[in-house]
């Protein structure tokens, strides 16, 4: 394959992954969405909005949902962020 091929490739790679990305900020949207509800539910029941059994149940269904490249360490790091976000975004919704 030559340079410009090459480049090509590179070029079709990343704008694939450009859409990607444009498709995971709408479902990580939703996501934060639907933690907010929950924030507001958890509110009115006084329940607590850290639940360690629950992410415990997320990280294993991610986990468990992964088909790889990502390895099972890369997968937790990432809902790591995700859950961090998401209790950030049920702790301002209990407070409104």
């Amino acid at each position: 394959m030559s340079d410009r091929e090459h480049c090509e490739q590179i070029e079709r790679a990343r704008e694939a992954i450009d859409a990607i990305d444009a498709d995971l900020v709408k479902l990580l949207n939703l996501r934060a969405r639907r933690a907010a509800t929950i924030g507001e539910a958890k509110r009115a029941m006084d329940e607590s909005i850290y639940q360690p059994d629950r992410e415990a149940e997320v990280f294993a269904h991610a986990v468990g949902s992964s088909e790889g490249p990502l390895d099972d360490g890369a997968i937790r790091r990432i809902f790591e962020r995700i859950l961090d976000e998401a209790r950030r975004l049920e702790r301002l919704s209990s407070k409104k």
